[in-house]
């Protein structure tokens, strides 16, 4: 077996891409998607909804809209759940190459081009409205911020497949995405919750990483209500990436290496 697992991880990431490259179909839903998403809560939802204390809707929302995009660990989960039930896992295994590789192949080719989703869903917010301002270290950091979201989802999201095992199954388990995003202050502030809800919200991921992403970009942001991750939302949006990536990555690649059909 390979001792070089980023060396194999490296080949298994082309090899996605490239596989991606001679997918028309794929690459307009992959970049398709985040586009729409900028576009109908921009353009629809932005004129009607104001968020009390936090200024322009639009501006408030894009950034999250970037969360919501980067912290999705649907596409890796359902392409796992895709790949154990086909056998292909199977045949990786075979490989002589590291345990790890298919993994981190698959979460290294969903930054890369989850960084192109971004930028296509920026240039749209720009046309909606929003506006980045601080500089262009700030922004960087933003958007590095959003790529170790995105990788830490994806191996949530790989785990999680390897665990249904079924495309069909993991397809359906989706929809329960979406319910933990509304659950944060993405879409309006937490102020307006009820205590207990409040709290629940406030404590979620998602709203650190919205947090620290409009603390970066010079975006209104929502009220702490005293949440420790909130008061330091940078900070905590590192700490949330490096505790996900400590418990998900070897939970993955031991589930991966001893899956069996």
């Amino acid at each position: 077996m390979s001792t070089l697992p980023l060396t194999d991880g490296a080949a298994a990431a082309t090899r996605i891409l490239t596989k991606l490259r001679h997918d028309p179909a794929g690459i307009a839903l992959t970049l398709g998607a985040p586009v729409v998403l900028v576009l109908v809560f921009g353009f629809v939802f932005g004129p009607a909804i104001a968020v009390p204390g936090s200024g322009d809707y639009r501006e408030y929302l894009v950034p999250g809209l970037f969360v919501v995009i980067a912290f999705n660990p649907i596409p890796s989960m359902v392409s796992m759940a895709r790949d154990a039930g086909r056998g292909s896992v199977d045949r990786f295994r075979s490989l002589p190459i590291s345990r790890a590789a298919i993994p981190f192949g698959q979460a290294a080719a969903t930054a890369v081009y989850g960084v192109l989703c971004l930028l296509l869903m920026a240039l749209c917010g720009l046309a909606v409205g929003w506006r980045i301002h601080t500089g262009i270290g700030p922004a960087l950091g933003a958007l590095g911020i959003l790529v170790a979201v995105q990788f830490a989802a994806t191996w949530i999201g790989m785990y999680l497949g390897l665990v249904i095992g079924r495309e069909d199954t993991a397809s359906q388990l989706a929809v329960l995405v979406f319910p933990f995003a509304m659950l944060s202050n993405i879409f309006v502030p937490t102020a307006g919750m009820p205590a207990w809800l409040r709290t629940l919200a406030d404590w979620n991921p998602f709203s650190t990483f919205s947090a620290a992403v409009r603390t970066l970009l010079g975006n209104p942001t929502a009220p702490t209500n005293g949440a420790l991750p909130l008061e330091y939302p940078v900070l905590g949006s590192l700490a949330w990436a490096a505790v996900l990536l400590l418990v998900f990555v070897p939970l993955c690649t031991v589930r991966y290496a001893r899956t069996e059909r």
